[in-house]
């Protein structure tokens, strides 16, 4: 099993989070998002200890909420003492209706609007990561029309490649975010934040890509942002006093994912910045982590029913299932790969190699590939596609005029519904 909280139950079901998921598709229907509420707050807690423990005390642990954003999973950062980003107003306005404390909110994104920005100072955003001149331009009018001084960190592309997939490859020079470093660009933002009355610069932001699996990219990435401070407290007497790292570590999408040990990554790059920043001559800033996948992602699983299964002799096999691209855009977008089991036949042989597709009506609508599942697959199966939690329900869509599932979460042996499932009435209750 790809991760600890799945297990078979004797009647050759699978479990997640201790519970049988092929009573939870009967009870609340498929498609169905699960989450495992334990799940999110045990990786919460791992990345917290570990940087306190990295970084003696001076770092934070910001949520990522673009990989799952509805209210329950901000009280639950709320309650685990995690700090949170935001990347527009939806998400901040989510944050604010489930109680979260927006002063320990970092607003980013990469074109702002005025509008954007006036509700994040209405609402008490904590910090702006500014991606750009124009954006710290609006930010400093808005913040001077109200009195204030807006802290914000400015977004730097450091150059450094992930090697991760290339759409979600985000530090290199030529990145639609964030001032590059290596034209100066990054040194001419600087400047002017500086000399703007409604802002207060603390820090600098940077992030070079996501489902990362070791800690080479941070280190290499934090050598150039602790190298640009310097610079830029030699050459413009400021010093940063945080600098954020960006997101987190990797997930098992698949068996061939490696493991990963969280923590000791993380007190790698921290004993590694604590030497850099000596020789450099500067303080080492508070340093922050943005994890969202790691946070949640093998905390899903979706569930889906059988609907056909077509047999096309000497060519390929298909599994159709009552989801889709709608819930799961991932697989057509990024070619991301899954894993899928039949939940309700664990133990028998995994003999017929598939395709599992969805509903819409697009070839490219395809759940995962080179799939095994059991020759005897018919309509009425129950599928489940692991490590789910991260981008499915933040990406769904209403294409084909689909209702995107409910969110379950389980929590010490019970569930409870965190989103209810859409309806054809609340499908269409926007149209006029």
């Amino acid at each position: 099993m790809i991760c600890e909280n799945l297990s078979v139950l004797p009647n050759g079901h699978l479990a997640f989070a201790g519970l049988d998921t092929v009573d939870l598709a009967a009870q609340y229907g498929t498609p169905l998002y699960l989450m495992d509420e334990a799940r999110i707050r045990e990786r919460c807690r791992t990345y917290l200890t570990a940087v306190a423990e990295a970084f003696d005390g001076n770092g934070k642990v910001l949520y990522a909420s673009k990989a799952a954003s509805f209210k329950r999973i901000y009280e639950i950062m709320q309650e685990e003492g995690m700090c949170t980003d935001v990347v527009s107003s939806g998400e901040i306005f989510t944050a604010v209706k489930a109680g979260f404390d927006l002063g320990n909110a970092y607003f980013h994104s990469n074109n702002k609007t005025d509008s954007d920005i006036a509700y994040a100072m209405d609402v008490g955003v904590g910090y702006f990561v500014v991606d750009n001149i124009e954006e710290l331009t609006a930010i400093d009018a808005e913040a001077q029309r109200r009195g204030i001084k807006q802290k914000v960190l400015l977004r730097l592309t450091p150059g450094i490649d992930p090697h991760t997939y290339a759409a979600i490859n985000t530090g290199m020079v030529d990145s639609k975010f964030g001032s590059a470093i290596e034209t100066r660009q990054a040194e001419e933002i600087t400047r002017d934040a500086l000399g703007l009355a409604g802002i207060e610069l603390v820090g600098f932001h940077c992030h070079v890509g996501s489902q990362v699996f070791d800690s080479d990219v941070y280190i290499r990435a934090s050598d150039v942002m602790l190298g640009f401070i310097a610079e830029m407290k030699n050459r413009l007497g400021f010093e940063a006093s945080i600098l954020d790292l960006g997101g987190g570590y990797g997930v098992r999408y698949t068996e061939a994912d490696p493991e990963i040990d969280i923590r000791a990554n993380i007190l790698s790059v921290g004993a590694h910045m604590k030497e850099t920043a000596g020789r450099l001559g500067i303080n080492l800033p508070t340093v922050c982590f943005e994890p969202g996948r790691s946070i949640v992602a093998d905390a899903g699983m979706t569930l889906y029913t059988v609907g056909t299964v077509k047999r096309i002799p000497g060519y390929k096999n298909y599994v159709s299932v009552d989801g889709s691209m709608a819930d799961n855009i991932r697989h057509a977008l990024y070619g991301a790969p899954y894993t899928v089991v039949a939940a309700d036949n664990m133990n028998a042989a995994t003999d017929m190699e598939c395709t599992v597709a969805g509903r819409c009506c697009e070839s490219g609508d395809l759940i995962a590939e080179g799939v095994a599942l059991p020759s005897s697959t018919k309509r009425g199966n129950i599928l489940a596609c692991l490590t789910t939690g991260a981008y499915h329900y933040s990406m769904a869509s209403n294409y084909n005029r689909l209702c995107k599932p409910p969110v379950v979460m389980i929590n010490n042996g019970d569930t409870y519904v965190a989103v209810k499932r859409e309806t054809p009435e609340t499908l269409t209750s926007l149209d006029v």
